[in-house]
């Protein structure tokens, strides 16, 4: 068990060494040799197979006769696994993911707010104004503002009650670390951010799914315009 154990900790070193060469274009279009990278991670063939087949499972490579292991356009990694949306989120966030990331917010988070108002039990609700004190309490660039951000989201799609919200909660926590790394540097983005924040706590509390699912998308709504300015593609769609 103990060497099992001790397998399972150098694949996902290896994992993750992989992925950031990936994402930081070390290796280019095409891995090299599986032998090659065993070498250069002081690893077996068999640790370092088991590591790629486990990037070839997530959509992250491409295995071809007479071309080798090709490393796939990130669009195509398989982003409903949290490993892969951690992964992606480490690459320097481009124009289209950025517009990417906001209209999944506006698909998933009105409508999980409004069900966190209708469904959410008495103990999420606190749990949710808990995490809105403590973002309130933290100014941009201090240490775990973002990660106070994030455990807000979290815990309102959580407190939907629905479970393939529940799943999405990993993209929801890393495209508010890409937006955030974008706009909530700003005084007057995060001034809006509390209150916007505020109005939709305020609103679960009550109990009122509506005004919970309209305040949810005026506060995406309101970092479209900031992310747009930043964006060369089409902004989002509202």
């Amino acid at each position: 068990m103990e060497h099992s154990n001790k397998d399972r900790s150098l694949v996902s070193r290896v994992m993750d060494g992989l992925v950031t060469g990936i994402v930081e274009e070390k290796y280019g279009a095409i891995l090299p040799p599986q032998d090659v990278l065993s070498k250069e991670f002081d690893v077996s063939r068999t640790v370092m197979r088991e590591a790629l087949s486990m990037l070839l499972a997530r959509d992250m490579l491409d295995v071809r006769p007479k071309v080798g292991t090709r490393i796939k356009p990130m669009h195509d990694w398989r982003m409903i696994d949290e490993d892969v949306v951690s992964w992606r989120f480490r690459a320097k966030p481009d124009p289209l993911f950025l517009r990417d990331v906001i209209e999944f917010r506006i698909l998933i988070e009105p409508r999980a707010a409004a069900q966190a108002a209708a469904r959410g039990s008495a103990a999420e609700i606190a749990a949710i104004r808990d995490a809105y004190d403590a973002f309130c309490a933290i100014r941009p660039g201090e240490p775990g503002y973002q990660s106070a951000d994030e455990l807000l989201h979290t815990r309102i799609v959580i407190a939907s009650g629905n479970q393939f919200f529940g799943q999405m909660a990993a993209i929801v926590r890393g495209a508010l670390s890409a937006v955030g790394q974008t706009i909530y540097h700003k005084d007057r983005v995060w001034e809006t951010a509390v209150r916007t924040h505020g109005r939709v706590v305020e609103a679960i509390e009550r109990r009122d799914p509506k005004e919970a699912e309209t305040a949810m998308r005026a506060l995406i709504d309101s970092t479209v315009e900031d992310v747009a300015g930043a964006l060369a593609a089409d902004p989002p769609h509202r």
